[in-house]
């Protein structure tokens, strides 16, 4: 790895806050991490652009392989290698037999096949948007298995520490990768957006570490895992080799790539019939919206279902879609149904005028989380409640408005930055 990557991968924030002299020691030209470097990714990197967007161990990964018994499944060795070893002559990525690897993919075999067919139905959908961006950024077209190990192709998954959409971005990873939350829009959840802040994750991890099993790796667990790994390994950069120093869900995780890869390119040999999709990827357009209208608007106006339009447009998370001055929102339809909306438009229109007048509650104030909102504190509200609501601190809310006290008055309008949406409206 050359000495400079390390360098040129912090951004211009990380030299404007820390002495120069910080980044006298570099990575060796041989690859080995010294205890310095690890301390440098760690902190400057994996607390900031390069935090693991994955902080739980995904349903997908079997993490238990070594209790299963596979003994049943009729998968020989010799053929498996076989299959392995064809891969691997047309994949950037190690793709070596390994008795672990065996046993996770016939675990798959075994405990998933079923899931299979409705999966690979949504990769027919997912698949060539995802290689569209991964060709741009010159990452390998396999690297799209990876959102099947993250989320399983569901672009609303969240995982119990927040990590949320195909691509599983934490929040702060998908602020520092340009994806915005807004009270009615989660663009880690819009499918093109959250690919391409996912290839350029993948590029800079790929840049430190110069091996795409290895980027996969620091994609689950962080680089400074893996540059730790490395090191204790001896100097090893094969994954298998430091897969025992490896975090014990990284250790799963990896395979589970490696599985899935698998069961897709040998998916007729084991009798892997994908459902027929409902829609695919060039079938759609996307329209420009110039009124706040719903889903159900939009369905009752074209005949397009709601289910189908929901599937289309997953980043808008109240079925609702805005329109915010210098924001350029838009609706995926079906391609064969963008003329009828564009003829019923106005109608569209005058449809969500018209329920917005019977409205007996206001729709909830559009706000991007971490810009100021005002909140007008309430009766029965304390400071922990209302940090609680917007997911940031107590000390916070009292340094936004230089408090010296944690009392509060009905009535007082507080400067709040919010983390997350309010259960309940902010005035």
């Amino acid at each position: 790895m050359k000495q400079f990557l390390l360098i040129l991968l912090c951004s211009s924030s990380f030299f404007a806050q820390t002495p120069n002299t910080v980044f006298s020691k570099k990575i060796t030209p041989t690859g080995l991490f010294s205890d310095y470097d690890i301390a440098l990714i760690d902190s400057l990197l994996m607390d900031t652009k390069y935090k693991s967007p994955l902080y739980e161990k995904s349903t997908y990964v079997i993490n238990d392989i070594e209790e299963n018994d596979v003994s049943d499944i009729k998968l020989s060795t010799e053929i498996l290698k076989a299959r392995l070893h064809n891969i691997n002559t047309k994949t950037p990525f190690h793709i070596a037999y390994n008795p672990a690897l065996e046993k996770v993919i016939k675990s798959y075999l075994k405990y998933r096949k079923r899931y299979y067919p409705a999966l690979m139905a949504k990769a027919a959908y997912y698949f060539p948007m995802f290689e569209k961006f991964l060709d741009k950024y010159d990452i390998p077209l396999e690297m799209k298995y990876l959102a099947i190990v993250e989320s399983t192709l569901n672009p609303t998954a969240k995982s119990r520490m927040g990590a949320t959409g195909l691509w599983q971005f934490m929040y702060p990873t998908g602020v520092q990768y340009k994806l915005k939350v807004s009270s009615y829009v989660d663009e880690r959840q819009d499918p093109v957006r959250a690919t391409i802040a996912a290839c350029e994750y993948l590029s800079d991890l790929y840049t430190i570490f110069g091996d795409w099993d290895l980027a996969l790796a620091a994609y689950n667990s962080g680089p400074g895992n893996v540059a730790k790994a490395i090191k204790r390994s001896g100097g090893y950069r094969n994954y298998w080799n430091i897969r025992p120093f490896l975090p014990r869900e990284t250790a799963s995780y990896v395979p589970a790539f490696y599985a899935t890869m698998y069961l897709f390119e040998y998916q007729k040999e084991h009798q892997l019939i994908a459902e027929v999709p409902q829609i695919r990827y060039f079938e759609t357009d996307t329209l420009h919206v110039k009124k706040t209208i719903s889903f159900d608007h939009v369905s009752e106006m074209t005949g397009i279902s709601l289910e189908l339009i929901q599937f289309l447009n997953p980043s808008y998370k109240l079925d609702i879609i805005p329109f915010v001055e210098g924001k350029n929102y838009t609706i995926t339809l079906p391609r064969k149904n963008a003329f009828n909306f564009i003829e019923k438009e106005q109608a569209i229109y005058a449809l969500a005028d018209e329920d917005a007048a019977k409205r007996e509650k206001p729709l909830p104030k559009y706000f991007e989380l971490d810009k100021r909102i005002r909140y007008k504190v309430k009766n029965g509200d304390f400071l922990g409640k209302i940090a609680n609501k917007f997911g940031v601190r107590v000390s916070d809310i009292k340094r936004w408005n230089r408090m010296k006290t944690s009392r509060l008055k009905i009535g007082q309008r507080l400067s709040i930055y919010p983390k997350k949406l309010a259960i309940t409206k902010a005035n």
